[in-house]
């Protein structure tokens, strides 16, 4: 007897509003379809992209991202998480990060802006990507302040 997999629904999380909006999103939608979300937070070591500034020691910025992570799960859920939920805290470029996580997903669920954005932007660079070359069709989020509402 073969047992089915629930659909994947892959959120990128990165501490700004509109990721958190497409966390909520992610998880309502999820419930509807049955499926389960794997939340997503990229990060880089400063030193490895390129930043300028002295060498910072990999297992600290490590330690930093994994602390981040959970303040931006605990924000979005205080009551605690949804069942179901997994965390992937991966290293490298927030769009390449995503776009690999996308494969085999139902949808990728990103932020329409995060936390680098330019205010007029119409896409964050990540979301753009994302959309441009996902595995996966792509809901991109905007927050009501985006929205002008």
């Amino acid at each position: 007897m073969q047992t089915s997999v629930p659909p994947r629904v892959v959120v990128g999380v990165d501490g700004s509003p509109s990721s958190y909006a497409a966390l909520r999103w992610a998880d309502r939608h999820a419930r509807l379809i049955g499926g389960a979300v794997e939340a997503v937070h990229a990060w880089e070591t400063p030193s490895e992209s390129g930043w300028s500034g002295p060498a910072i020691d990999p297992d600290f910025d490590l330690e930093q991202a994994r602390e981040r992570f959970a303040q931006e799960l605990g924000s979005v859920f205080p009551e605690g998480r949804p069942a179901g939920l997994t965390e992937h805290l991966v290293e490298g470029d927030p769009s390449e990060v995503l776009i690999r996580a996308s494969e085999g997903a139902e949808l990728l669920v990103v932020g329409h802006r995060g936390g680098g954005g330019f205010a007029r932007a119409m896409l964050g660079s990540v979301s753009q990507r994302c959309a441009q070359h996902a595995a996966c069709p792509v809901v991109v989020v905007r927050t009501e302040e985006d929205s002008g509402r």
